[in-house]
């Protein structure tokens, strides 16, 4: 697969994921325009490739002492960046990122094992 047509459907997936989100979680808000939510969905994309790998390895430490679990914490960081670029996409409160960042997350998982867009170890 092409990065061009991988990074497409991972745009595409962001896209969905946001959506589902915005459905179930009144605190996520988009302001119901397309656009806003396709442009979120690109700039969600961008942060995680370009500024979540910087985080993650300066969170390395923090991540071994929680076993990892401080990368929920990196993921609803990823998502707040996001809300600081796109002005008209929102989230209300902390409980309304925590419940994002869970929804978005298992959407993205289950649209990327659906597309196969995992990677493969080698």
């Amino acid at each position: 697969m092409s990065r061009s047509r991988k990074a497409l459907l991972i745009w595409g997936c962001n896209v969905a994921a946001i959506f589902v989100a915005s459905s179930f979680i009144d605190g996520v808000d988009y302001a119901r325009k397309f656009w806003v939510l396709l442009v979120a969905a690109g700039v969600f994309s961008l942060v995680n490739w370009l500024v979540k790998p910087v985080v993650k390895a300066l969170s390395l430490p923090l991540i071994f002492l929680t076993l990892g679990a401080a990368l929920f914490l990196v993921n609803l960081l990823m998502l707040y960046v996001t809300t600081w670029i796109v002005g008209p996409f929102r989230l209300a409160s902390f409980e309304s990122a925590f419940w994002a960042t869970i929804v978005i997350w298992a959407v993205n998982w289950l649209l990327h094992a659906v597309l196969g867009l995992k990677r493969k170890r080698r």
